[in-house]
This record gives C-alpha cells, structure tokens and sequence, in this order.
C-alpha cells in the first residue's frame, strides 16, 4: 500500500510515508544482527571454524530474512551479517541506507552482544522518533498536531516498556535516561521518576501523574501488569481511530499502517490460542479496531 501510494506522492508526503517504514527498518536489523549473533554462538560452541567472507553465505538463512518486515526491507539487509562490531555494522551495511544518520550520531558501544544490541534498538528508535516528530512540527497545520499526539504516546510507551524492561538489569539508571526521547507527555519531569524506578509500583505511580496515562492504569488491578500491553494497544488504536475524523492531513497513513499491525497482531495471538487448545482464552487477548 504504501509503495504505490509513495509513486503518487508529493515530496513531504513521500518523506511522511518512508518515516513511517524507518521503525521496521530498525528492527529488521536488530533481528538479524541478533539471529547471526546466535548462530556465531552456536558454531563456536561446536567447534566449527567459519571463514569471516563466509559468514554471509552459511549465517544469514532464508528463514531469518523470511521473518523480516517487508516496509523494513532495504538492499543491503542480506549482507548484515559480514558486521562483527558496531563500526562495521555501520561502515559496511548501513552507511547508504536512511538509517546511517541515527547510526553515525548516536551509537557508541563497539561490541555486538545482546545487551548492547537492545541498547541499539532503543537508541536507534529514540534518534528515529525524535527525527519524525521533528519532521511532523515542521509539516505544520494538523498533521504537526495529530501526528505530535501519536508520537508522542508513542515515545512515552517505549520509555515505560525500557523502564520495565531494564529493571534488575545491569543497565544503569543514567544509561537508561539516555534511551529515553526529548518528547511526550512524561518529557522531562516523568522521564526523571522513570528512570529511578526500581519496581512497577513506582513506574506506576509516575505514569499516573500524567491524566492520559492515569485513566489507563485506572483499568489494571494491582498485580495485573501483564495486562498493560493490551490496554496500551487500545489506547493506541482509540488514537488512531481517532485522526480519521481531522481532514487533510498526512496521518492517516500512519494510522492505517499502525491498526493494519494491530489486525496482525489479533490473528497470531488467536492462531496461538488454537494451537495451544485455548480457546477459551481468545478474547483475553483481541484489541478490536473498530
């Protein structure tokens, strides 16, 4: 959809639309660095000598580029695997692809375990989010505002999933500050109590204090976290149901994209259920988009 609408675009609506494919981009990389990361673990552990020019050939399998998200595919994907650092992540694969900016400017860990490649996916996301709410402000008029609201839960949910996700975890609470964007309703202040939370009961009590955020977490019982996501996803598309009723503006793209993936999402979680003989628990999981 969006190829052939971007063939017919103007210039800032054909820039809006490949903004919208930098996310996938993003974490097609992160998949296969990590993939091939795993099979170099595999292969060592076995004893296997692999020639460094061959790691492209026996490393990067059909099967990892098949899982791949096709609004995230760029030419040089399939040579990902040749990096064996960051530098070279980026000065072999990545230096012609949209992505090199966010490389070039923001990484400075060398080593590629998993730690530091989840600091790269967030880092690369915080560079990207924070490039398209640039790019939307100065589109102005109601895509700047429309557009500032979605990205803006969008960022404020990625800093509640890191803070969730990095706690017990080496990552230190200055480190994990850095992961977070310069935008949103949680920017500055919820950023600060986010980022000395040490357990749910304190990221709950930040994100309370904002009103959006507070009706939500109004929905979780105490000791039901494993419910947010999905209330997350509501929210979400609550917000792009939303845009559609504002004319002229650019982010319906953007939503249709994003309640597309929601549909996705409804269709694993519900072939799940079937394959595990639980189908008793297929609407616990189902976000209606309509």
């Amino acid at each position: 959809m969006l190829t052939t609408c971007d063939l017919q675009a103007d210039e800032d609506l054909g820039k809006f639309m490949d903004y919208c494919t930098y996310g996938h981009m993003i974490d097609n990389v992160v998949l296969i660095v990590t993939g091939t990361l795993h099979e170099r673990d595999v292969q060592s552990c076995s004893g296997e000598h692999v020639r460094p020019h061959a790691w492209p050939v026996l490393l990067l399998s059909r099967e990892l580029l098949d899982k791949c998200h096709p609004l995230g595919m760029f030419d040089s994907i399939a040579t990902l695997a040749v990096a064996s650092n960051m530098r070279e992540l980026y000065r072999l694969v990545l230096v012609d692809t949209p992505l090199a900016p966010y490389f070039s400017e923001h990484l400075t860990h060398e080593d590629m375990d998993e730690m530091n490649i989840e600091i790269m996916r967030n880092t690369l996301y915080k560079a990207y989010l924070d490039d398209f709410q640039r790019f939307c402000r100065d589109l102005g008029s109601t895509t700047s505002e429309v557009m500032g609201d979605l990205l803006a839960f969008e960022t404020d949910r990625r800093a509640l999933n890191i803070t969730l996700n990095s706690i017990g975890t080496e990552l230190t609470r200055d480190d994990r500050k850095k992961l977070y964007s310069n935008f949103g309703l949680l920017y500055p202040h919820g950023h600060n109590e986010l980022a000395q939370a040490e357990d749910f009961d304190q990221i709950r009590a930040a994100m309370e204090k904002v009103p959006a955020y507070a009706s939500i977490f109004s929905k979780l019982g105490f000791g039901e976290s494993q419910m947010l996501d999905k209330l997350l996803y509501e929210e979400e598309v609550k917000r792009c149901v939303m845009c559609f009723e504002q004319q002229f503006h650019y982010t319906p793209f953007y939503a249709y994209m994003k309640l597309r993936e929601q549909e996705i999402r409804n269709i694993m979680w519900i072939s799940e259920c079937v394959a595990q003989n639980q189908k008793s628990r297929i609407h616990d999981g189902i976000v209606y988009t309509v």
